[in-house]
């Protein structure tokens, strides 16, 4: 495993983290793919107190083993869950709790959009908080995690004298919120930036079209499309860690094979990428993650199904497109159709996407009206 130092603390960094986010509903397989990523020499987990059972997940795990001492552990406070300064300490508590630790190395303000998002937590009394919990030795190193536009980005790198931050960043959308740009002004701060969405949910591993998986295959066909993506953020050092949302053990080691080898990229690497990346952005409509942070729908709608189905009738075909639209929402309950347009899911999308119109456009594709018709038949006979 290699390593990059965090020049605020001093702490070293495996360049490879492990984002839990998608941990798998099989305990016994999420324990053996945490100790492999350990046994592989990964030291930083990041978790958040929003993600289903995923702190505590991470927590038993680490003391169960006695790893805790190892690692680093970051989380972070659910903003969208705190009406005023009182809830910093309830939710802080009980995510350490969660975590069965006294500390947390790296937390992060949750999902921080512009810089009016801070000064409201500013005004709830979030730096005297941050500043009391440092002194307390509860909370190590202090940042924030990041999905607004780049502007906002450079307001809030500027805001606070940030420990370490965290942007969405791959190499299909280099440009796309703090972007490329963000990266280089927080590293010429010395601030630590840890990657997420590296795969942009698992599309850049096993939803990149087949015209796009031979370029790659024509320049290395011992690489497969997950390892392409993270080699491209390692290749840049301003790159502090890389967190890969792995759900299995398997998707860990080869993970951590990759690792081992990242450096500097060969010229017809890099031009394999930008012709990867006209491929992509013309076969991908909807910049979804599935990061499932606008579910539950209050009407059932699988809007991260609908979305996935939605882009892989054109990614991959249309027929495989109807496929997943059928099992992940056109047979269960989970259509388009439902949506009354309430717009509690925008609120909550980190990509800012206009969720509620294109559910319209996936209806419309997807689901016209004989054959929402012929569904809402076929679900009577199914419950």
């Amino acid at each position: 495993m290699q390593y990059r130092e965090d020049k605020v603390s001093g702490n070293k960094i495996s360049i490879l983290g492990l984002g839990c986010m998608r941990f798998s509903r099989n305990f016994t397989e999420t324990e053996r793919m945490i100790l492999t990523a350990i046994e592989g020499g990964v030291n930083y987990f990041d978790t958040a107190y929003i993600y289903p059972n995923n702190e505590k997940t991470l927590g038993t795990v680490l003391d169960a083993h006695k790893k805790r001492g190892g690692v680093f552990i970051a989380t972070k406070l659910p903003l969208i869950l705190c009406k005023n300064g009182d809830d910093f300490d309830k939710f802080f508590n009980k995510q350490l709790e969660n975590l069965k630790t006294d500390h947390i190395d790296y937390y992060l303000m949750h999902m921080i959009t512009d810089l009016a998002q801070w000064e409201k937590l500013v005004g709830w009394g979030i730096e005297d908080w941050i500043a009391r919990k440092k002194h307390e030795g509860r909370i190590r190193q202090a940042g924030f995690s990041f999905h607004g536009a780049f502007g906002e980005f450079i307001k809030t790198l500027n805001a606070y004298p940030w420990d370490f931050c965290q942007i969405q960043y791959n190499y299909s959308n280099e440009n796309y919120q703090a972007g490329k740009e963000g990266l280089k002004a927080a590293f010429a701060k010395n601030i630590p930036v840890i990657i997420m969405e590296p795969l942009l949910g698992g599309r850049l591993a096993a939803g990149l079209p087949a015209s796009a998986i031979k370029i790659f295959a024509e320049v290395n066909p011992t690489l497969t499309p997950a390892a392409w993506a993270l080699r491209w953020l390692w290749a840049q050092n301003e790159t502090a860690c890389v967190l890969s949302g792995s759900n299995s053990a398997a998707q860990m080691e080869e993970n951590l094979k990759t690792a081992e080898g990242a450096g500097p990229l060969a010229e017809n690497e890099l031009a394999a990428y930008e012709k990867v990346k006209s491929v992509f952005a013309a076969a991908y409509k909807i910049n979804c993650t599935g990061c499932n942070y606008c579910m539950p729908c209050p009407k059932g709608v699988n809007i991260p199904g609908c979305f996935a189905a939605y882009n892989a009738s054109f990614a991959q075909n249309f027929k495989t497109g109807m496929q997943q639209f059928l099992t992940s929402a056109g047979l269960n309950g989970g259509s388009p159709y439902f949506c009354v347009n309430c717009g509690k899911c925008e609120t909550h999308c980190p990509q800012k996407l206009p969720v509620r119109k294109t559910l319209k456009e996936v209806a419309r594709r997807l689901e016209p009206a004989p054959i929402h018709l012929a569904l809402s038949i076929a679900r009577k006979f199914l419950r």
